[in-house]
């Protein structure tokens, strides 16, 4: 059967590299794909990115089953295409998809549904904005609503960059984004202690199936330092994530959130994402939600799922989630981004890349900000790659993922050397 994966990112990458692994697989097409899939004779990239004229191609190939990883077009509702037109995709629809694309929806069904998260407030207002900063003090966070791709949240220490983020987001609108109802518009919300994990499930509907744990490093320096970015690296399992985290975040979280979307008449398909932060107590919060699998979380949960994909995807897709249940590697999976030079602000494009090793069992290389241009590999984003590895324990992982970093050069290159250093800290303590 012919498989199409929606995006070009380093999560495509990986969600195309395990779907060819299927047995019932015969094609894996990627729409757009980067310089990795383009160069690899297991997948068929299309430039094709608009909704009705993807679902035309897919029509035409006959294509059995589309699974969408960014979360541009599900908030484009190619779903919705999709599906009116008889056609099985993975994903959430436009509507539902609302749960990542508006801050604002978000928290507000979260209030509606009793479902933990952040005290907050939301504002088209500049100057009540400003107030509530004023009231509530620092640390705060601030949140653009709409789609910013990773770059729409500040945690604000100080006062003083809260109110920087309001200008930045709600004045200016430097992010030129917009919420689902026109204009610009911020969430502000209160600043959460704890450690962050990604929670990610499979949803059909009705059922609901956990993926392995995992956690990734938004900090661009080591030692979480530096300015938020997209994810500088994520391993799995995360130890943050205990069992008695885990059942509660499925009970107290994942559960009334799919159970919330169905009553409000939006029953939510696809993958949910939750980014928790747990507390000292074991306690979660939602942070967030995203309607697809995190990046780079999906490279090391990929390498780590024994299952075949293809199978987990039909039975989600014909709402049989409950007679599956997914296979893992014992061992830990970590992967490391690394990034182009200026990354995150001003990331520079077309420096060539060199020294990408031939793909063995338990390393990996996924791309990202990749293209090819005349056979030669060049950056084309800001996060270029992540070396993806598998090994007995986080500190064999991390040695292994850092040695085949070492040999990958392209000028400018960054990436943290600490990757894993929470999990590496909760074994080294029992």
């Amino acid at each position: 059967m012919k498989v199409l994966v929606i995006g070009g990112g380093g999560r495509e990458h990986a969600l195309a590299w395990r779907l060819a692994q299927a047995a019932r697989v015969s094609r894996v097409y990627v729409a757009p794909g980067n310089g990795g899939t383009r160069g690899d004779g297991r997948y068929e990239c299309i430039d094709i990115s608009e909704p009705a004229a993807l679902r035309a191609w897919a029509q035409k190939e006959k294509i059995a089953l589309t699974v969408v990883g960014p979360e541009a077009p599900l908030a484009a509702g190619v779903v919705d295409e999709f599906r009116a037109h008889g056609l099985r995709i993975f994903g959430p629809t436009k509507a539902a998809a609302q749960l990542e694309s508006s801050k604002a929806f978000s928290k507000a069904f979260m209030k509606r549904h009793k479902i933990p998260t952040a005290e907050y407030e939301t504002f088209t207002d500049a100057a009540a904005a400003h107030a509530y900063v004023d009231a509530k003090g620092a640390p705060i966070v601030v949140k653009a609503d709409g789609l910013a791709a990773g770059k729409g949240v500040v945690v604000a220490m100080t006062a003083e960059e809260a109110h920087e983020a309001i200008d930045f987001m709600l004045v200016d609108n430097k992010l030129g984004i917009s919420h689902n109802e026109g204009g610009a518009r911020v969430v502000i919300e209160e600043f959460l202690q704890g450690e962050e994990a990604s929670f990610i499930v499979l949803c059909d509907g009705v059922n609901v199936t956990a993926l392995a744990t995992s956690q990734d490093h938004k900090r661009l320096l080591d030692d979480d330092q530096g300015p938020n970015t997209g994810g500088m690296g994520a391993y799995s399992p995360a130890p943050v994530v205990t069992a008695e985290v885990h059942a509660r975040a499925m009970r107290e979280i994942i559960l009334p959130t799919i159970r919330g979307m169905e009553k409000d008449g939006i029953p939510y398909t696809g993958f949910l994402y939750a980014g928790l932060m747990i507390d000292s107590a074991g306690h979660p919060k939602t942070l967030e939600f995203n309607c697809r699998m995190g990046d780079p979380e999906t490279q090391p949960i990929m390498m780590r799922l024994k299952s075949d994909l293809f199978e987990v995807f039909w039975h989600a897709t014909d709402g049989t989630l409950d007679q599956i249940e997914l296979d893992w590697d014992r061992r830990v999976a970590l992967g490391v981004v690394m990034a182009a030079h200026g990354y995150p602000l001003s990331p520079r494009k077309g420096d060539r890349i060199n020294g990408i090793p031939v793909e063995a069992p338990d390393a990996v290389v996924f791309h990202a900000g990749t293209v090819l241009e005349d056979g030669e590999l060049k950056t084309s984003g800001g996060r270029v790659l992540c070396v993806t590895v598998l090994a007995d324990s986080v500190k064999q992982a991390q040695q292994r993922a850092y040695a085949v970093a070492a040999r990958i050069h392209f000028d400018g290159a960054q990436y943290r050397k600490d990757i894993g250093h929470r999990a590496a800290q909760a074994r080294a303590q029992g």
